[in-house]
């Protein structure tokens, strides 16, 4: 029984990646506001309602990697090596993935040009992202031995993910993060708090 169980598992697989791949295709060609779901499903040579069963929805096309996004969070925080704070590890992670993804690769910078300048993905790039708030507030608090509701672990856990956009809409991504992460770990320090500093 179990033979045919991978066998469908892997057709299942093909499926959607063959669905993905369609999508991003013929959104780098035409643009996103440009291409319906039907184009998306006839490039791929199935049905709308097959497209459906595997991706809730026209962004869900553009980003299948959620699942993954969470654990990789959570194993930052979990995994992270000796000496090094959490606000650290998840100040790397996040340049890690958030910026420097993909490298030089060609085919990444159509998608990250795609996502920025498509406004309907970008927000829900955004939103996805947040969506792993959560998960990654209980794993600083099981790191810290807070109780799993704990607000401080919540508050990092918010404003660590919220980097990422600080980072989008910056000049210099890699140096709002750093700004970011050091006044979450440091916390607030008034320059004109200190010693020969104009007040203003």
């Amino acid at each position: 029984m179990t033979t045919p169980v991978g066998r469908r598992e892997r057709k299942k697989a093909a499926t959607r990646q063959a669905l993905a791949d369609a999508a991003l295709n013929l959104f780098i060609a035409h643009g996103y506001d440009n291409v319906t779901l039907h184009d998306v499903a006839e490039a791929a040579d199935v049905s709308t309602t097959t497209l459906l069963k595997h991706f809730p929805s026209k962004e869900a096309l553009v980003f299948d990697q959620e699942a993954d996004q969470e654990a990789a969070l959570v194993a930052a925080v979990r995994d992270r090596a000796r000496g090094t704070t959490i606000p650290r590890a998840l100040c790397v992670h996040v340049k890690r993935v958030r910026i420097h993804a993909g490298g030089s690769d060609a085919r990444y910078s159509q998608f990250a040009d795609l996502v920025k300048t498509t406004p309907a993905l970008s927000a829900y790039a955004h939103r996805m992202w947040m969506r792993h708030q959560d998960a990654l507030a209980r794993a600083i608090a099981a790191d810290t031995g807070a109780p799993s509701d704990d607000p401080r672990s919540a508050a990092l856990a918010h404003f660590a993910l919220e980097s990422a956009a600080l980072a989008h809409r910056a000049a210099d991504p890699e140096q709002a993060v750093e700004a970011a992460f050091e006044l979450l770990e440091h916390g607030w320090e008034n320059p004109a708090a200190k010693p020969g500093a104009a007040r203003t």
